[in-house]
């Protein structure tokens, strides 16, 4: 039997979440004939990442305008298309409002999955909105958490009686491991550079500034590639000429180009104060490089056991982390091996497996 899927989400803008929406949905008519999968943004904006989905994705993107995602008026608009699916799969707030809603108003009889991305749900410290999240959330069939912390989050601070499963994220680590690296002269000309690169949304939680402040103590031929874009960009363009580093840290914006970028880099470093799953770590993992990231939820369960960890906001213990692999090559190689295995356990194809079942299974 045929099965028709609809993702949702609030754009293509940058983000693991959009990420991971472009990487997955090309995957699931090749594990699975029988399914049949399309996409709506709430906002349709022509992100990079929307035009790179638009050429590798053969199901429809629909777009229900390009006004920003908070329109209430997005409710009535998603009605006209619930009823044609047999399975609508929500990603991200408000998102997870508007489709939730919408269900209610249009009496459809599609199945509801709702994936929650973040460990770090700021809606239920208020009063009003943890009551409102609880009647959202019961309006979905299924709650997918892409760790066990998520699903602890969700049980512990909403005490969800929804059917919640632990899917964890993927990513196409083939495509990572085998990507032609760049050459990183043309970022740095030093000879003996050692380059150390984030990926990452420039935002108050990913924490570039702990990563710039290192620089700082580690020696001139270490180097920083920032890649994303994002509010607290410019707080850190600020900080890094405050500390005249800008010959060392070079701001590469939104890029395509991702994982040909981590395989010109030396170490993967990763700062965030949370992470619901460090989509980003992962990848640097699969480039057969060593990671670097701060012992918080989300990021400490992905590197404990193979990368290296420091604690959040400690530029001394990075710094630290960063020489240790500079100067001991054996090390360095060790880390390097152990990183691309832990990377192997976090296959694309083994999440759109998992979620065919879920979704079979309704």
């Amino acid at each position: 039997m045929r099965l028709k899927v609809l993702h949702i989400i609030n754009g293509l803008g940058t983000g693991g979440a959009e990420k991971l929406i472009i990487e997955s949905l090309p995957q699931y008519t090749v594990r699975n004939e029988n399914i049949i999968v399309d996409l709506l943004l709430l906002d349709g904006t022509e992100y990079p990442f929307k035009i790179q989905i638009e050429k590798n994705f053969k199901g429809k993107v629909i777009s229900l305008g390009t006004g920003g995602v908070y329109n209430p008026l997005h409710i009535l608009k998603l009605t006209k298309y619930l009823a044609s699916y047999d399975i609508v799969h929500v990603h991200l707030f408000p998102s997870l409002y508007f489709v939730a809603i919408a269900k209610i108003i249009s009496r459809t009889k599609a199945k509801f999955i709702f994936t929650e991305h973040s460990t770090n749900n700021r809606r239920v410290k208020n009063k009003i909105f943890r009551v409102l999240d609880k009647f959202i959330y019961k309006q979905y069939d299924v709650v997918t958490a892409i760790t066990p912390q998520v699903m602890q989050m969700l049980k512990e601070t909403l005490r969800l009686q929804n059917k919640v499963v632990v899917v964890y994220n993927g990513i196409n680590v083939d495509q990572i491991r085998n990507a032609e690296s760049l050459d990183p002269k043309s970022f740095f000309l030093d000879e003996g550079a050692k380059v150390l690169i984030q990926v990452s949304r420039f935002s108050i939680e990913k924490d570039q500034q702990t990563v710039i402040r290192a620089m700082r103590i580690l020696p001139s031929y270490v180097k920083l590639l920032l890649v994303g874009d994002g509010e607290s960009i410019v707080a850190c363009k600020a900080l890094v000429n405050d500390l005249g580093l800008e010959e060392r840290v070079r701001f590469l914006g939104v890029r395509m180009d991702v994982p040909q970028l981590l395989k010109a880099s030396d170490i993967i470093v990763q700062s965030s104060f949370w992470e619901g799953f460090g989509l980003a770590a992962v990848e640097g993992m699969a480039a057969e490089k060593p990671l670097i990231a701060s012992a918080v939820p989300g990021l400490y369960e992905i590197t404990e056991g193979a990368g290296l960890t420091f604690q959040q906001g400690d530029e001394e213990g990075l710094s630290e982390k960063v020489m240790t692999l500079i100067e001991n090559e054996t090390l360095y190689n060790q880390v390097a091996r152990d990183c691309f295995a832990r990377a192997e356990k976090f296959k694309i194809e083994t999440m759109v497996d998992q979620l065919i079942k879920i979704y079979e299974n309704l």
